[in-house]
């Protein structure tokens, strides 16, 4: 029994410095590959210029801290986090009364061959769509798929979502397609229009998390109260601190980007309504 446990014990400690060379070549690694690499390259050009201009040194600095930060997951998991949490979906789905779901677009490509047919969507908006579906098979209501062709060379995304949702078993007097939109102020007049022309009242709107902010604000400038449904999180809801979230991350630069995108696009839509 006691050499059980001392073999035991053994395998626990192998594994355990097993897991902590992969974290430590993982925080190496993102040093010699951008961005790390980019920042590596901007402190050795902060040296030299301390000598030269120590003015321009400071704000190339800082400039360089700033930049080390946005590429970090710690700040990724703060700014991110934050703005999904502001709706979270609801815990009885099935009582809130909702009379149809509405799903907004993330992004499609026409050009790709999909398991019936062409044309796919977007990691995003697949993400959604999963939601969507599960959604619909529990509560049993129409879906409107909201989104058009926004690039000549991307896809009809409410079409390919349409043909995704028949092939998943939704029938097709359940879907009914927003195919002129190709941005969230677009999502939510043309999909007003479906709702009232079909007489739905209460919406329940299906987007990411880090999206829907915005969806409720274009939707109550077209006079629904929606009822958010926040899918494809990013980030922990509560994140734990760990070293490697300090290593530079092309991920956390691209969330944080999304993150200024969004109080940026909801900022102007504010202002312009538009």
């Amino acid at each position: 029994m006691s050499n059980r446990r001392e073999k035991l014990l053994s395998a626990e400690k192998i594994f355990e410095r097993s897991m902590r060379l992969v974290y430590l070549l993982k925080f190496g690694a993102s040093w010699i590959l951008p961005p790390g690499l980019f920042i590596i390259l901007l402190v050795i050009l902060i040296f030299y210029l301390v000598r030269i201009n120590l003015r321009l040194s400071f704000f190339v600095a800082l400039g360089t801290l700033i930049f080390y930060l946005l590429c970090t997951g710690l700040v990724a998991d703060f700014c991110m986090g934050n703005l999904e949490k502001v709706y979270q979906p609801p815990e009885q789905v099935e009582s809130v009364g909702a009379d149809v779901i509405v799903l907004l677009g993330g992004g499609a490509f026409r050009d790709v061959q999909d398991v019936e047919g062409e044309g796919t969507l977007a990691s995003n908006a697949a993400s959604r769509l999963l939601t969507a579906v599960r959604l619909q098979r529990l509560l049993n209501l129409p879906i409107i798929l909201s989104g058009g062709q926004v690039y000549s060379d991307s896809g009809a995304e409410a079409e390919i979502s349409g043909r995704i949702l028949k092939s998943l078993g939704v029938p097709e007097e359940k879907i009914l397609l927003e195919t002129k939109s190709i941005n969230t102020t677009q999502n939510a007049i043309y999909s007003a229009e479906i709702m009232r022309e079909k007489n739905f009242q209460k919406p329940l709107v299906v987007t990411s998390a880090f999206h829907m902010r915005r969806a409720v604000l274009n939707f109550s400038r077209q006079g629904f109260e929606i009822i958010p449904y926040p899918t494809n999180f990013t980030v922990s809801q509560n994140p734990e601190f760990h070293y490697t979230k300090l290593r530079p991350q092309a991920e956390a630069l691209l969330l944080n980007v999304t993150v200024m995108q969004e109080l940026l696009r909801t900022s102007v839509t504010q202002v312009t309504g538009k």
